[in-house]
């Protein structure tokens, strides 16, 4: 059967969530528990109908990550976390049909930047992103040449000194995100103004004392992943991952807050 895992994890140690031969990433993990599982023969193979949602960046975090695969009907959120490292918690599944795929099947994803700014003008921070909104060519937001024209929301809200930058789209362009998130903080501090924002949307290439790179990685959170199916929450899989994640509370910020994330409706 075919069976589609929503999965969290604190991506501030991976590099990355895609598999690499020699480096330490949530894909490698996952596919060696379910080799130690029995599911797979090998660690190196991946399960057959297997899919993932997207790929994140090295230091990235999510909250659900969603894996497809053909398994036995045993395999829960629980009895893959028994074998995954606390960093990367199953929580929730939905037995989906034979021709589901996570990435294709994905109808929206949603990120969330939990971005440090005390002192950021909100108002300027809510115009920012209004002018982002909508359907636009993002060439000078991301380093792809092509697929860089796409539908976005976005939104923020204020959490004591952090602000909480959401952007959600079909898809993205490889660092969109971040680099989204560095003209916002832009805009919010003065340094450039509102109309900044129409430039960088121009036909144009920004370049020179104007071009900006992303913002850090590890602040950033892939939220959610829409999909035509309805996933079941497996709370003592949610109960784990809260605990786990909660505990690096101080030590690692972006895992609380998945854990947070994990306490209410998906």
């Amino acid at each position: 059967m075919r069976r589609a895992f929503r999965v969290a994890y604190d991506g501030t140690a991976y590099r990355g969530f895609q598999r690499q031969p020699h480096a330490e990433t949530v894909e490698n993990d996952l596919f060696r528990a379910l080799a130690a599982l029995g599911v797979t023969p090998d660690p190196q193979v991946p399960p057959d109908g297997y899919a993932a949602a997207g790929r994140t960046d090295a230091g990235v975090s999510a909250r659900a990550q969603t894996v497809s695969l053909d398994c036995p009907e045993w395999l829960s959120p629980v009895a893959l976390n028994s074998e995954l490292p606390a960093d990367v918690r199953a929580w929730a599944s939905a037995d989906v049909a034979e021709t589901f795929h996570a990435q294709y099947d994905a109808r929206s994803r949603r990120y969330r930047y939990f971005l440090h700014a005390p002192d950021a003008d909100d108002s300027r921070v809510q115009d920012a992103l209004d002018r982002l909104a909508g359907s636009h060519d993002f060439h000078n937001l991301t380093p792809d040449e092509t697929g860089t024209e796409r539908d976005l929301r976005t939104g923020f809200e204020r959490d004591g000194e952090f602000l909480v930058c959401t952007f959600e789209a079909g898809g993205f362009p490889r660092s969109f995100v971040r680099r989204a998130v560095r003209l916002v903080q832009w805009v919010a501090s003065g340094e450039r103004d509102s109309e900044f924002v129409g430039r960088v949307l121009g036909f144009e290439p920004v370049t020179g004392a104007d071009s900006f790179g992303a913002a850090p990685p590890e602040p950033l959170v892939l939220d959610s992943v829409a999909y035509p199916v309805r996933f079941e929450r497996d709370e003592q899989a949610v109960a784990s991952l809260a605990s786990v994640f909660g505990r690096r509370r101080v030590e690692r910020q972006t895992g609380a807050r998945v854990a947070d994330r994990l306490t209410r409706t998906d």
